[in-house]
C-alpha cells in the first residue's frame, strides 16, 4: 500500500491539556506520527513523502479568514503579553455571539472549541503538512484504488471554521472534496473514529453529493456532545446524506462491526464513485481515552468489510493514542485492507 505522509507532521507538539478541571500530558503528542511512520515502514508499505500541492485543496472545505488565523496566529503572540510556547484562551464564541473580532485573544475564542487546540510555533507548518498528505493519498487512490494518509494531527473534529478536539484543518474532508473534484461523481465517507467526525458532518451536512456515515461512542456522555445524534440526517439539499450510528460506551467487536457494515451497506446504495475511511483506532480497548473495546481481530474485520465494497479507498488517519496497541491496530487494518484487496 502506498502510504503519503509529511515530516512537518511532528512540528505541533503540545505536552499539557487542560482537561476536567486539571492539567494533564496532552494524549495528542507528536510521538503519534513518529510511532506510526515507523509501522508503516516495518511493514513493507511504500512510504512516499508529499511535495506542496498549495492552499486551493485546504480552501475547498476551510472559510478563507479561518485559515488565514491558522496561518499568521503564532506571528502576532506578541499582541499578547505572557504568551510562552502556545497560545490558547478561555474565552469562547457561543452561536449568539454573532461579532468577528479583531485582537488575537477573540480570534481564538471565535476559531477554537475547546482547550485542546492551542497555537504553537509549529502548528501550521504541522496542519499544512497533514493537509497535504490527504491530499497525495487521494490522487493516489484513484489511480491504484487504495491508499493511506498519515496525517497528524488528526482533522475530523474541524468545522470550516473552527478548530476543536485535537483537530485544526479537516483531512477527511479535503481528501473527500479532492476525490469530488477528480472524478465529478459522488463522495462518502465513513468515520470508525471512537469519537463522532462532527466537523466531517458540519462541512456537508446541506451537500448531497457527499454522504457522510460515523460509526462512534454515542455523545450523550462522551465528546463532541453536541452532535452525532441518530435523527442527524442532514439539511436542506443535503436530508438523507448523512447518517450516524452512535454505540453505547464499552461496545467492542460485535455491535462496532455490526454498524460499520450497515454504513458500509448504505454507501453501496448511495454508489458512491470513491470511498474516504477516516480512520480512529481509538475505537480500541487499550486506548487510554476510548470509550469503546474493540480488539486487534476486530481492526482486522472492519478492514475486510469495507475494502469489500470494492471502491477507491482514501484510508485517513484520525484519533488513536499513545498506547502499546496503537501500532499493532495499524498495521492489522492496513494488511487486512491490502490482503483483502489482492
Amino acid at each position: 500500500m502506498q502510504v503519503f505522509h509529511h515530516g512537518d507532521s511532528a512540528r505541533h507538539d503540545p505536552n499539557r491539556y487542560f482537561r476536567r478541571g486539571a492539567i494533564v500530558d496532552h494524549p495528542e503528542q507528536a510521538d503519534r506520527y513518529h510511532r506510526l511512520l515507523e509501522t508503516v515502514r516495518a511493514s513493507g508499505h511504500v512510504v512516499r513523502e508529499v511535495g506542496d500541492f498549495g492552499l486551493d485543496p485546504i480552501f475547498a472545505v476551510h472559510d478563507v479568514g479561518y485559515v488565514a488565523f491558522l496561518r499568521e496566529a503564532w506571528d502576532r503572540r506578541d499582541a499578547l503579553p505572557g504568551i510562552d510556547d502556545e497560545i490558547l484562551t478561555g474565552h469562547f464564541a457561543r452561536p449568539h455571539m454573532h461579532r468577528r473580532p479583531e485582537g488575537l485573544l477573540g480570534l481564538i475564542g471565535l476559531y477554537t472549541a475547546d482547550t485542546s487546540t492551542p497555537v504553537r510555533a509549529g502548528t501550521w507548518q504541522a496542519v499544512y503538512g497533514s493537509a497535504q498528505a490527504a491530499v497525495a493519498a487521494a490522487d493516489a487512490a484513484l489511480a491504484e484504488t487504495y491508499a493511506y494518509a498519515l496525517c497528524r494531527p488528526p482533522g475530523h473534529h474541524a468545522y470550516a471554521d473552527s478548530a476543536g478536539g485535537f483537530c485544526y484543518l479537516n483531512n477527511s474532508a479535503i481528501a473527500a472534496e479532492r476525490l469530488r473534484g477528480a472524478t465529478g461523481g459522488r463522495v462518502a465517507v465513513l468515520d470508525i473514529d471512537v469519537h463522532h467526525g462532527n466537523g466531517t458532518q458540519g462541512i456537508f451536512y446541506a451537500r448531497p453529493d457527499v454522504f457522510t456515515v460515523s460509526v462512534h461512542a454515542d455523545p450523550a456522555d462522551y465528546f463532541p456532545y453536541f452532535a452525532g445524534y441518530a435523527d442527524e440526517i442532514g439539511a436542506g439539499p443535503g436530508e438523507g446524506f448523512n447518517r450516524n450510528l452512535p454505540l453505547p460506551q464499552g461496545s467492542g467487536d460485535e455491535p462496532w462491526l455490526a454498524a460499520i457494515a450497515d454504513g458500509v451497506v448504505a454507501i453501496g446504495s448511495y454508489k458512491p464513485a470513491a470511498l474516504v475511511v477516516a480512520l480512529g483506532l481509538d475505537a480500541s480497548k487499550d486506548d487510554p481515552i476510548g470509550a469503546l473495546t474493540v480488539t486487534e481481530a476486530g481492526f482486522r474485520k472492519a478492514a475486510a468489510i469495507i475494502a469489500a465494497a470494492g471502491l477507491s479507498t482514501v484510508i485517513v488517519q484520525e484519533g488513536g493514542y499513545l498506547c502499546p496497541a496503537l501500532q499493532q491496530n495499524l498495521s492489522a487494518f492496513l494488511d487486512e485492507f491490502e490482503r483483502a484487496r489482492a
